[in-house]
């Protein structure tokens, strides 16, 4: 029955295939609602499905009896919900909880297992912990997935703490949390079979930051340097007690801007390397240039024994397992973009290259180029997945993706990273903060209070209206960084 309007008009009804969760302003909740999906490929015989379109839904009931201030504070964080709607990159499933990796999935502990639903979850990728507090047995995460012939697919879970946007969100925070931490999970499917290998990704894990200034490159400045030690010590801790042995390959340039990073992150390790924790500096932008690419072979050649010695996950056709990860690859370039991901997705070729040899799919003398259209699926997908990454931080496609997605560099490929870099830029100057502010109000780092002032009263920072005044400050901030732009 449609409800009473008293408008005379009929109500538009819509289809909402789930609820993420819900956040609380002073006139009532708000309610985030997907309103569109897609299936886009399926795990383990299920569904996965990606989120096309969010909205907020208002369930206010107390509007007219705030004061003139509180509605102004309303006013604001709805903005930000608008903002927070338009989250690119979600996907979730009804029937499996995408924040575990296989080799969790299959955990044959009984009391794991009859643990409630939200309670089994890795809470470093419930992208909507903060949103699911009075209805915590709804779940959505971030993964990136597709499917190949093979049933491949790539899962991407970004971890919760310390997110937000390329330039208002670098390095470490005290806990050893660090910006952009994203595990990548490749799963194979085949005759029975499912193996997995998880890489991992995430800001240089020192204290840092890089303040946007109008420059193309804002420059790097280390900040808490007495702090700093305490915070690499515990996010090396958290990974060897979460995946084992870690092998953590450092891609940035040791010149120039980054060789500040580098310097400070090689220095740091000196205390922590041990059998359990490598460290290897590769300058992927010296050794590899602009186009050749193929060389990544001699960063290769450097961990291939580790890698054997980490193994990956197996299970055979009657569920007994045969391999099992014991350690994980943490890859870093300065935004864990572009470079990372054409490093990641050579690792992830050599792992399955190995599983289908392990399980008798392609002969030891092949490898996956012995098949170019499944080739091709296989780059496609981790071209893909470092698009959504990418977008999620920085507002756009990986650069270097037409390697990733092809084979080699292009034309094409370099003057679509030059469009990137020009759009990231400005993002980065002008749309990036309020976006930050957004992530942040769904993320629980504000809850809205009577009794603490508004951070729109704190500082009463408005958005430039004038888009040819944007125009000249965006030239004006190129000009000034030509030699950055050179580099």
């Amino acid at each position: 029955e449609m409800p009473i309007n008293h408008s005379g008009q009929t109500p538009r009804i819509q289809t909402i295939f789930g609820l993420v969760g819900i956040i609380k302003f002073f006139a009532g909740a708000y309610a985030l609602v997907i309103t569109a999906r897609e299936c886009v490929g399926s795990y383990g015989g299920y569904p996965m499905f990606k989120v096309l379109d969010m909205r907020f839904l208002s369930c206010i009931s107390a509007l007219q009896k705030l004061t003139l201030q509180e509605k102004k504070v309303e006013d604001e964080f709805t903005k930000l919900l608008r903002i927070a709607e338009k989250t690119p990159g979600l996907y979730f499933s009804y029937d499996v909880d995408l924040t575990l990796n296989a080799q969790r999935t299959y955990n044959p502990n009984i009391q794991f297992n009859m643990l409630p639903l939200w309670k089994q979850a890795d809470i470093r990728f419930l992208w909507n912990k903060c949103l699911i507090q009075e209805l915590i047995q709804c779940k959505t995460i971030q993964t990136v997935l597709e499917k190949t012939t093979l049933n491949v697919s790539l899962i991407a879970r970004r971890c919760m703490h310390r997110t937000g946007t390329r330039m208002w969100r670098r390095g470490a925070d005290l806990d050893g949390n660090v910006a952009n931490f994203v595990e990548s999970e490749q799963i194979l499917e085949a005759n029975g079979y499912v193996a997995s290998y998880v890489q991992v990704r995430g800001s240089i894990p020192l204290l840092w930051e890089q303040i946007v200034d109008l420059s193309y490159k804002p420059g790097f400045k280390l900040i808490n340097l007495d702090d700093t030690p305490t915070a690499v010590e515990r996010h090396f801790s958290d990974l060897k007690k979460r995946y084992g042995s870690v092998i953590a390959i450092d891609l940035i340039n040791q010149r120039g801007g980054e060789g500040l990073l580098s310097e400070a992150y090689s220095s740091a390790m000196q205390n922590l390397v041990s059998d359990e924790i490598k460290y290897v500096q590769f300058d992927f932008h010296q050794t590899c240039g602009h186009v050749h690419f193929d060389r990544l072979s001699l960063l290769y050649e450097q961990i291939v024994d580790d890698l054997k010695e980490q193994r990956y996950f197996l299970l055979t056709t009657t569920g007994e397992k045969v391999e099992e990860q014991t350690g994980v690859i943490r890859t870093n370039c300065v935004d864990c973009l572009d470079r990372t991901n054409v490093t990641q997705s050579m690792l992830g070729r050599k792992s399955l290259e190995t599983q289908l040899h392990q399980i008798e799919i392609l002969q030891r003398s092949q490898n996956l180029s012995h098949n170019k259209h499944f080739y091709n699926l296989f780059k496609t997908l981790w071209a893909n997945h470092g698009d959504e990454i990418s977008i999620q931080y920085s507002g756009t496609p990986a650069l270097k993706g037409d390697f990733v997605r092809y084979g080699q560099r292009s034309i094409q490929g370099m003057l679509a990273d030059g469009h990137h870099a020009l759009a990231r830029y400005y993002f980065n100057n002008f749309c990036d903060g309020v976006k930050q502010d957004a992530i942040d109000l769904l993320q629980g780092h504000y809850t809205m209070s009577r009794e603490i002032q508004s951070p729109f009263q704190a500082r009463r920072l408005k958005a430039l209206a004038s888009f040819p005044l944007i125009s000249v400050l965006i030239v004006a901030g190129i000009v000034l960084s030509s030699m950055s732009l050179r580099q």
